[in-house]
């Protein structure tokens, strides 16, 4: 399948927010979703369209064939503090001064097992593909295209989290070259959702 790549724009959220959601339905629920108040779709779908930080439009490419399949983004240890910041503020509107800073707890705390990249990183995640075009070659293409935007910004090395829980997607990222570095246990759990452990999985760009 041919697929090109364009930035995202507000207007594809309602297309490419859920393919986000389920890069890490787990992780996502338990730190954004309160039950019978905010989902954590609610949430993506506001932080994708306000545009700022990790969540935002502008971090994201979307893959297009004939409409948007595929979703993704990457970046470096230079946009960690915008991206803190951002997140605090999407936040804070959506869950108000209340609950908010609960959510930002349970951010930092899912943070032990998926930390932010270093400067030197090009990291890529919220990789979601349309179900029924999976295994078509469409993630790993997207895969390269993120992969490359990282080397065109002198990224050393590229880096990527899978759930122990998702050997399909593991299978495809060592397809492509990438190594298991480390795994976090993880005994995050709450009423939203249980977050499995997680590898960090790695790939010096050099080899690419």
């Amino acid at each position: 399948m041919s697929v090109t790549f364009r930035p995202a724009s507000p207007g594809d959220a309602a297309d490419v927010v859920p393919l986000i959601y389920s890069s890490g339905p787990d992780a996502f629920d338990y730190v954004f979703t309160l039950p019978g108040r905010v989902s954590a779709l609610e949430f993506l779908h506001r932080a994708f369209v306000d545009g700022a930080g990790e969540f935002g439009f502008r971090n994201h490419v979307v893959g297009v064939a004939d409409g948007a399949v595929a979703v993704g983004a990457a970046w470096s240890g230079d946009a960690n503090l915008a991206f803190t910041l951002a997140a605090a503020r999407q936040i804070l509107g959506c869950y108000g001064p209340l609950a908010g800073p609960g959510v930002m707890a349970r951010g930092l705390r899912v943070e032990s097992l998926i930390p932010p990249p270093s400067r030197s990183c090009c990291y890529i995640a919220h990789l979601g593909v349309r179900r029924e075009l999976r295994c078509q070659g469409v993630g790993e293409a997207l895969i390269r295209h993120l992969i490359a935007r990282g080397r065109a910004r002198g990224s050393s090395t590229a880096a990527l989290d899978v759930a122990s829980t998702n050997p399909r997607a593991q299978a495809l990222y060592d397809r492509i070259g990438f190594v298991v570095a480390r795994e976090r246990t993880s005994r995050l759990t709450n009423a939203a959702a249980p977050v499995p452990s997680h590898r960090r999985m790695e790939l010096r760009l050099s080899a690419a």
